[in-house]
């Protein structure tokens, strides 16, 4: 009992201790149950606390033989940064989420693993204690939902996302609303797939089916590529059949092409033989040259040999040629001779 009490207060205290800092005036100041009030100064100040993140990641800035970031860009006459701190190799799951205030304005949100070693520019550094993560995430959803300039509000996307808190998750579809502005779902969709696992693919595959905006749903594709949920993958397959968009269409085969594995196969291989739309046909015939030798060339030699549509037939020959595969150069002198 005696050793869990101690455990406990010890990871108290951590989380009340900020980041190595450098060239700072620090300051250390409870959470008073109310964040946006205390987000305050009229001069220019950085304010922070810290977070439990969705990824272990030192998220560390590197110049030269610097190790650290410094918040104030590096002019290159600052001193070195240097930590006395042991390094994670597995990384850190604490992040400190970073406000650059002035004027009683927030101007700048930026967060780092508390691994990583801060130089401030000379500015004081407050660093508030307590903060829950439900006052983190109300703080930074006001802001992404905000008027706010656009390196503002993708910052503070970004920040939510790497909340280990399912609050997240319900933020980050509130954002991904239709009517919220496209740049700002083009940047939650991101994310989406790059940090929220499972409860993220669920949000992209509804804005598949919802977002009348090709420009977003084309980064949903995209975004579906990048995680490593295997619903993702079943939702790119849907987008590659169904979506209304032939560009949309052929984006998704094309990320399903560098995904490979026999249900990527079988996606584009259905585009090339029932998509109404030639572009398409030709962008899954380029996504089958992205495969594997042994799965992609054989493909590409069915598709010259059969598809009735010329075009089609004619790019298949292209990436057959461009492969260099003895098999492939086989076909085309047998074609080529009769």
């Amino acid at each position: 009992m005696k050793t869990l009490i101690l455990f406990a207060a010890a990871s108290v205290l951590c989380a009340q201790t900020p980041p190595a800092l450098s060239n700072a005036h620090l300051e250390t100041r409870a959470f008073s149950g109310d964040l946006d009030s205390q987000l305050r100064g009229s001069s220019p100040a950085w304010f922070g606390y810290q977070v439990k993140t969705v990824h272990k990641d030192e998220n560390c800035c590197w110049s030269d033989s610097n190790r650290g970031c410094y918040l104030e860009g590096d002019s290159g006459h600052r001193i070195e940064i240097h930590s006395d701190r042991p390094v994670q190799l597995e990384g850190s799951d604490a992040a400190a989420v970073l406000f650059r205030v002035a004027n009683n304005h927030i101007e700048k949100v930026q967060l780092f693993s508390m691994a990583c070693p801060l130089d401030a520019g000379g500015l004081p550094f407050v660093w508030l204690t307590g903060v829950p993560a439900e006052a983190s995430l109300t703080e930074l959803h006001k802001l992404a939902d905000s008027n706010e300039t656009e390196r503002l509000v993708d910052s503070s996307v970004f920040a939510i996302a790497q909340h280990d808190q399912p609050e997240a998750d319900n933020i980050l579809n509130q954002l991904a609303a239709p009517d919220k502005p496209e740049k700002v779902r083009e940047k939650v969709s991101f994310w989406l797939g790059a940090s929220r696992g499972a409860a993220g693919v669920k949000t992209l595959r509804q804005m598949l089916k919802n977002d009348p905006s090709t420009s977003v749903r084309d980064k949903v594709v995209f975004a579906l590529s990048i995680g490593k949920q295997p619903e993702g993958i079943e939702t790119l397959i849907e987008a590659a059949k169904s979506d209304p968009s032939p560009h949309v269409r052929s984006q998704a085969i094309f990320w399903l092409a560098q995904k490979a594995g026999k249900q990527a196969q079988a996606a584009i291989v259905n585009a090339i033989q029932n998509d109404p739309d030639t572009e398409v046909k030709k962008k899954a015939v380029f996504a089958l040259s992205q495969l594997p030798k042994d799965d992609g060339v054989p493909k590409l030699i069915e598709v010259a040999r059969t598809q009735r549509n010329p075009e089609v037939r004619k790019q298949a020959f292209f990436w057959l040629g461009q492969s260099g595969d003895p098999r492939a150069l086989a076909f085309i002198e047998q074609v080529l001779s009769k």
